[in-house]
């Protein structure tokens, strides 16, 4: 074969090149998504079971009543709760314990029990209103009566918590995170007037009025949970143990690097939760409130009024969301009172744990799956448990996140890794603009 000129082999080099660059770049683009994707866990799983049914109702009827008006509120929320979760992520990796067991090194037995006993109801008034969302969307898609949903839904959930590994769920949950993408692709798809968004988003308009203050007040503590706090250092604690780390002294303390992948996971959650606040608000404000459609009660009378003023596709997505993201949260509503009373009574917990073995842990999950399907069947009124829920929460929510900044700061707790003082400043601003809510909720 004759020998290859200067030009030749550069020619065959560049086709070199460009064949390595043809397989290896998108290989090295697809590792670091994997790689990225690998990071996102708790706070991906946390941010997302923010937006639970109630919560949509929630921002849904915020947007049906007050337009654009409350879009900023998603810009306020999404730091304020970012820091929170961040300072409990931080609790659990440090301390290798849950929120109520770093607590309760800080707090008196009796008051902590009032907490959990407030979280339990809380918390099962609001999974009550999940499963009745979630039914109630199902019914829109298939026709059948929404109580046969809500058993379903329920019997699947409690089965799947109870027999399947915490890798399993968690990685489960992680990828039910990405049906809040419907929510923006709803609403970009009714075609709002941009104009107008960018400036509500940016100038918070007035507050006029008892109702309005009273949305605000509704928007805190839909956002800001307390249930979010304990599952948030409770999964911590899950993922040290899915690492092999089992013992009390193996997880403790943490790495610079894993607190830096943490932060990542937790502003990614927490963006992603309020930005699909930010859509849900923005689909209901351009459709239900340009129609005049103001006396929205429930995601599912918002998902019957969207079709004709949207379109099919519209409501599909809307509550296949509805669905997706109830699928998500309850785990995460039940999962944070078991956690929390297991810790505070020391009983045996984790969802890798087989039911022989942790039977108390698993008793309160399924006990509080079973009061919501009764909610239901009582045909309790799903506006009012949510309101009762707001009451709840927006009281216990203020004093814990006293109770998370003073075990934060404890450098003896945090065995010398406790919280920065930026974080330390932002979740003080919070819980003093959560009491600030939790007196106005009652004022007005």
């Amino acid at each position: 074969m004759a020998p290859l000129t200067t030009t030749a082999r550069g020619a065959r080099t560049a086709a070199r090149l460009g064949a390595y660059a043809a397989v290896h770049g998108p290989r090295r683009t697809v590792g670091a998504l994997r790689k990225f994707w690998a990071a996102l866990g708790p706070g991906v799983v946390t941010g997302a079971a923010d937006d639970d049914p109630s919560g949509i109702a929630t921002y849904s009827i915020t947007g049906a009543q007050f337009g654009t008006a409350f879009l900023w509120t998603a810009l306020v929320t999404w730091p304020l709760m970012a820091a929170v979760q961040t300072m409990c992520a931080r609790i659990g990796m440090v301390t290798g314990k849950g929120l109520m067991g770093a607590l309760e090194e800080k707090f008196p037995r009796p008051v902590l029990a009032t907490v959990c006993s407030a979280l339990l109801i809380a918390n099962t008034i609001n999974i009550g209103a999940d499963l009745a969302g979630m039914a109630d969307a199902a019914e829109l898609l298939s026709g059948v009566s929404s109580h046969v949903w809500v058993v379903g839904f329920a019997v699947l959930i409690g089965w799947a918590t109870v027999s399947l590994r915490y890798a399993t769920i968690a990685g489960t949950l992680k990828w039910l995170a990405l049906v809040l993408f419907a929510y923006i692709v709803t609403a970009i798809k009714v075609g709002p007037q941009w104009k107008l968004v960018v400036h509500d988003t940016f100038i918070p308009a007035p507050l006029h009025g008892s109702a309005a203050w009273a949305t605000l007040v509704a928007i805190l503590g839909t956002t800001i949970s307390p249930y979010l706090f304990f599952w948030q250092a409770s999964q911590e604690v899950e993922e040290e143990k899915a690492l092999g780390r089992h013992s009390l002294v193996a997880r403790r303390g943490v790495t610079p690097d894993e607190i830096g992948r943490r932060k990542m996971d937790v502003a990614v959650g927490t963006f992603f939760s309020n930005l699909a606040m930010f859509f849900i608000i923005l689909t209901t404000a351009v459709t239900l409130h340009a129609a005049g459609l103001t006396k929205i009660e429930t995601s599912r009378d918002v998902a019957r009024a969207l079709e004709p003023l949207a379109g099919h596709l519209s409501t599909l997505l809307y509550t296949v969301g509805i669905v997706g993201v109830g699928a998500l949260a309850i785990p995460t509503l039940a999962g944070s009172a078991a956690y929390a009373f297991a810790e505070l009574l020391g009983w045996r917990q984790g969802i890798d744990e087989h039911f022989r073995g942790a039977p108390a842990f698993y008793a309160v999950i399924l006990l509080s799956l079973a009061a919501g399907v009764a909610m239901d069947f009582a045909r309790v009124n799903a506006v009012h448990a949510l309101y009762w829920t707001a009451v709840l929460n927006g009281v216990l929510a203020p004093f814990l996140l006293v109770g998370i900044l003073a075990a934060a700061s404890d450098a003896t707790l945090m065995r010398g890794q406790p919280s920065s003082r930026l974080g330390r400043t932002v979740v003080g601003v919070t819980a003093l603009a959560m009491f600030g809510a939790a007196v106005g909720m009652f004022v007005f």
